[in-house]
């Protein structure tokens, strides 16, 4: 059987997802699960929710927790990243914190901005230590990479690494769900084609037994009659004429048009959640210690099959049960007018033949210009990170769309000063970032 390593599996609840999903098939119900954190008390509590899904799935896998990353992922077949470095406390808070005193305000500020950008710096070299053990101890491995920033992570680790990684969301096929209700059609039922950039994909189809969706979606904007939490994604398919996969408060910070300190109506208007995030951590936080309360006390486990692709993929890899997904990996005569070796989120067929990107051709062109704007943050990211050049830190975030909306190049460069300042100080970036080795 597999083994399957979880990298990060402190993520209690969302390795709970991918363990029961894992688990729910006969075919993998005695897989080898192999957990990894560098929190013990985190970790101890995600190998209870292991043996009580297990318990409760009636499956017989070899459940194994470790500190050691190296045990972890030895002879693994599957390597799942999972992990965030540099925490909410103190990486997330200093992302949202020091460009408020610049008057520059996200939302999430975990895939572009220089909340992504920061993030990127943070989390590329760990992946790349993680992938390079991997070359050594399992280096057939298929790495299913979770982390943020998809498309920058997943770009620098096939510039810089011969694992096989595919990068996964859950954004397409959750706005798949979202829109079939919308349009009060099952889900199950509909028919779509979706390709771009992770978090900036738009269905190019959108169907339901044969019949076009997308006259019925303009009724459904004409009329108002969407969700007061999705008025971004609504008012861009408005002026680009298709629908974007990522959610309106992901999406309103990834271009110059939604978020303005000297436009408060725009806020209100668009219904923008500010600090959205941080929010979104702290209550994850707290649902993480309700949870390890509960499982301490004895509580039971719901378990119930989420809509990630992790488990899928391994299905079909190991039964040779055809499926389609969607996955992040490079463009390599997938996406036409897009930069060739950028990362594309596109369908890929899944079988024993392994993961298969399909090839779209050429977007609509609006579409694309629109993408090639957070591709530019993306490259030279990327490009700063495997080089160490301080200037194309600058240089990304003097070209994101969001942050030169709001700021002057000067503003900009001293934003970017006093955030690799912060997490050097912190330790989450080495000292070659620090204002003395400028």
């Amino acid at each position: 059987m597999p083994k399957v390593a979880f990298i990060g599996a402190g993520s209690t609840v969302f390795a709970k997802n991918l363990i029961g999903d894992l688990l729910s098939f006969p075919e993998l119900a005695d897989a080898h699960i192999s957990l990894h954190d560098i929190d013990p008390e985190r970790l101890r509590t995600s190998e209870i929710v292991a043996h009580k899904l297990a318990e409760k799935l009636s499956a017989r896998p070899h459940i194994e927790a470790t500190l050691d990353r190296r045990r972890a992922i030895a002879d693994a077949d599957y390597v799942i990243t999972m992990f965030q470095i540099g925490g909410y406390q103190p990486s997330t808070v200093i992302d949202f914190e020091v460009p408020k005193r610049y008057g520059l305000r996200q939302t999430i500020a975990d895939t572009l901005g220089v909340g992504g950008i920061m993030r990127a710096l943070r989390t590329i070299p760990v992946l790349l230590e993680l992938c390079h053990e991997m070359e050594s101890l399992c280096p057939n491995a298929l790495l299913l990479q979770y982390v943020n920033p998809m498309a920058m992570n997943c770009w620098a680790i096939s510039r810089a690494s011969s694992i096989k990684t595919v990068g996964l969301c859950h954004s397409v096929q959750g706005t798949a769900e979202q829109l079939a209700h919308d349009l009060g059609v099952p889900v199950e039922e509909m028919n779509y084609l979706c390709a771009g950039i992770n978090h900036m994909a738009f269905y190019l189809k959108l169907e339901h037994n044969g019949e076009d969706l997308y006259p019925r979606l303009r009724h459904v904007l004409e009329e108002g009659r969407y969700p007061a939490n999705n008025r971004v994604r609504y008012e861009v398919f408005r002026h680009f004429g298709y629908f974007v996969t990522e959610s309106s408060e992901h999406f309103s910070e990834y271009v110059p048009w939604f978020i303005k300190r000297d436009r408060p109506d725009l806020i209100e208007q668009f219904n923008i959640p500010l600090d959205e995030y941080m929010r979104r951590c702290e209550a994850q936080i707290a649902g993480w210690e309700t949870l390890r309360a509960q499982l301490e006390a004895g509580a039971d486990l719901e378990v119930k099959r989420s809509h990630e692709y992790g488990a899928l993929i391994i299905h079909s890899l190991e039964t040779g049960q055809p499926r389609v997904i969607y996955g992040n990996v490079p463009n390599h005569g997938l996406i036409d007018n897009l930069p060739v070796g950028c990362c594309v989120e596109v369908p890929a067929l899944v079988d024993k033949n392994g993961v298969q990107p399909v090839r779209v051709g050429r977007l609509p062109v609006a579409l694309a210009a629109l993408m090639r704007t957070n591709i530019n943050v993306q490259e030279l990211t990327v490009e700063a990170v495997l080089t160490g050049n301080r200037e194309l830190v600058y240089q990304a975030a003097y070209l994101d769309p969001h942050t030169a909306a709001e700021l002057d190049l000067r503003q900009i460069r001293a934003l970017v000063d006093d955030l690799l300042q912060a997490h050097v100080e912190t330790g989450f970036l080495p000292l070659h970032w620090s204002r003395a080795a400028s």
